[in-house]
């Protein structure tokens, strides 16, 4: 991370108005110093020209990604809309309450303890239609149904289900998708530049330009585990990405019990590939024993300097982060590993001769009290001082017998913490 990106991320903290005096007689270690809520209209006034019938659904999901805006500004993203997966004739099945609902970008600004979305950017295709959230192909995605799992909806080719962005230089962002799994170019207006995604994957019908540069075994994620958490390094003018869990090869079995994750660096110039690397995740037993391996995912990376990473291993209960050094691992890209015919996969058995990526652990958010679940944007504003915002899936609980929701009544939340020693 260079001295002037730190500079311009530390004035970014001392512009925050909220920040809280320190207790007195409390011990050293991280501790929060604003907690303030995000605002929450419902779906119908929030996209007003899109949703007609939000079912009682308010905005929510935006902490799926978080970066610096400067000024006390953030850009959040919110993941692919309101959806949930009822058993319906004894089949779990994915709904989508909202199915017009257009994955944003919002600016939010935070002054004296209070949180406002000054600006929303919806994602588009080439045209300037607003996309949806839905799954793209039948075979590779989920089956998209409405509310109540009845009836199925039809497949939307250019949908997203985004879970982080970086800014750009030039009000571009970035952003990854779970559905491919890809790495997302939009334009300031929000206009779909370029999609990347893993080769032979064949998405056609988009709107936008689809471009397979990824690795094909990519293709093998699991469902609604794909491509999570983006940093980005301006120094190699590239971005670092993460796959969200084990990769499910060579079947899901395999992925659920697997500690394999993998990590990319991509050229922004090309949105090709320059590097592969295996990062080995926590054992569920020590890190969440409520949990199961399978429960295990990683939602944020920020970058520390190039090769040096800050990663966020969690589940929906448990957060910790690891600053994770790649520069001594095993560079996997263009070798066997990344075609999904090689046997042993390297999601069933990581070769000795694969070096891992050094971890060691940074934040253990979990021994901070009053943090909510499922943190998912995770986000540096100086050496000292990093920003989280959780996923609250929209609120999503049940719904009456009218279609319209009850609300689960979890709030998305915009948490700064102040660490006792710099992350390095």
């Amino acid at each position: 991370m260079s001295r002037s990106f730190i500079a311009g991320l530390a004035a970014a903290a001392a512009a925050l108005s909220t920040l809280a005096a320190v207790p007195a007689g409390a011990t050293a270690g991280p501790r929060v110093t604003s907690d303030v809520l995000l605002p929450a209209p419902a779906l119908a006034d929030f996209e007003k020209d899109l949703v007609q019938d939000d079912r009682g659904v308010k905005l929510g999901g935006i902490g799926s990604g978080l970066y610096p805006a400067g000024r006390g500004d953030y850009w959040m993203v919110t993941d692919r809309g309101p959806n949930g997966e009822p058993k319906v004739n004894g089949e779990k099945r994915r709904t989508f309450p909202v199915p017009e609902f257009a994955p944003a970008i919002v600016r939010v600004a935070v002054r004296n303890g209070k949180a406002r979305i000054t600006k929303t950017i919806t994602l588009k295709k080439a045209d300037g239609t607003p996309i949806t959230g839905r799954s793209n192909q039948e075979g590779h995605d989920e089956v998209p149904y409405g509310w109540d799992g009845q009836e199925q909806l039809a497949y939307d080719p250019a949908g997203l289900d985004t879970e982080d962005l970086v800014a750009g230089r030039n009000g571009d962002f970035w952003l990854v998708d779970e559905y491919s799994p890809s790495l997302v170019h939009a334009a300031p207006d929000g206009r779909i530049l370029a999609r990347y995604v893993p080769k032979g994957l064949g998405l056609t019908g988009a709107g936008y330009p689809v471009k397979e540069t990824l690795p094909a075994v990519l293709a093998t994620r699991q469902q609604n585990r794909g491509l999570e958490a983006l940093g980005f390094s301006r120094r190699e003018n590239a971005l670092y990405l993460a796959v969200q869990s084990p990769l499910a090869n060579p079947d899901k079995k395999t992925g659920k019990a697997a500690d394999v994750v993998r990590i990319l660096r991509v050229d922004l110039r090309t949105g090709r590939p320059t590097g592969e690397w295996a990062h080995l995740m926590e054992k569920v037993a020590d890190f969440d024993p409520k949990a199961e391996q399978g429960d295990m995912k990683i939602s944020a990376l920020n970058v520390l300097v190039p090769g040096r990473l800050l990663l966020q291993e969690r589940t929906d209960a448990v957060a910790r982060l690891y600053t994770v050094d790649l520069r001594g691992a095993t560079d996997l890209l263009g070798g066997p590993h990344d075609d999904p015919a090689t046997k042993p996969s390297l999601e069933s058995a990581l070769p000795a001769s694969i070096r891992p990526a050094a971890k060691k652990l940074a934040v253990d958010l979990a021994a901070i009290p009053g943090l909510p679940g499922k943190i998912e944007g995770v986000t540096l504003l100086d050496p000292r001082t990093i920003v989280i915002a959780n996923d609250n899936d929209f609120g999503l609980g049940a719904f009456g017998e009218d279609g319209r929701l009850i609300d689960s009544g979890v709030k998305s939340r915009l948490i700064t913490i102040k660490l006792p020693k710099p992350l390095r």
